[in-house]
């Protein structure tokens, strides 16, 4: 098992780990390794867009480790698992609209004192920033139209001065009358009106379909 660039993040071959916060218990059953009295988790890219951009190339400094993170779109909590791992010490506030989605997050973040769940809409971050604070890390992945005008909003209400974040951007979510070019082009332009600078840019084909993964800093 070697280490990546990345803290927390491990590697075998072509495979990602991170180092399981719950010995014993999968979360999504991905394939468990122990390695040296250490158990491993085994990251998807397939079922995870952050493990997908590490693969294709992602900064060396995207993710540090940090006091409190945000997380909109948390699903089932596949990701936010992982990002549980790299950062035990963290408070990971995760907000899910859906309720059906919210269960099984609400059950995974039971088992972890790091996750802290939110049932709310990621479009109206004035219902949860007084909850949240200011967040060192802010990641999204909605599959919605206004995507950047969502990560805009959410990085002015919470995101600190030197805040980090990565921006999953679904094209054909946005539209499907103009070419996924187009719109990441408009959405690099929305995002640096707004102040924040893109350090990274990848699709993250073969993986997932119409993604491009944008690591952002204020």
């Amino acid at each position: 098992m070697e280490t990546t660039r990345w803290p927390g993040v491990h590697r075998e071959g072509r495979d990602l780990y991170t180092v399981n916060g719950e010995p014993g218990t999968r979360v999504y059953g991905e394939p468990l390794r122990t390695v040296a009295g250490i158990e491993f988790r085994q990251w998807d890219p397939f079922r995870s867009k952050l493990a997908a951009f590490l693969l294709a190339g992602a900064p060396a400094d995207l993710l540090p480790p940090v006091r409190r993170a945000l997380y909109l779109g948390g699903a089932h909590g596949t990701t936010v698992s992982h990002l549980s791992d790299l950062w035990p010490g963290a408070s990971i506030f995760v907000v899910e609209k859906s309720p059906a989605s919210f269960a099984p997050l609400l059950a995974l973040s039971r088992r972890r004192a790091n996750l802290l769940p939110l049932l709310a809409d990621a479009q109206l971050p004035e219902r949860y920033r007084a909850d949240v604070g200011e967040v060192d890390f802010l990641y999204q992945d909605v599959a919605q139209r206004e995507q950047a005008g969502i990560f805009v909003e959410n990085a002015e209400a919470c995101l600190a001065p030197a805040g980090r974040g990565v921006l999953m951007l679904k094209a054909r979510s946005v539209t499907q009358r103009r070419s996924p070019n187009a719109i990441v082009r408009e959405t690099r332009e929305r995002l640096g009106r707004a102040g924040l600078r893109i350090d990274g840019e990848a699709s993250l084909a073969p993986f997932s379909r119409d993604h491009v993964a944008l690591a952002v800093r204020r």
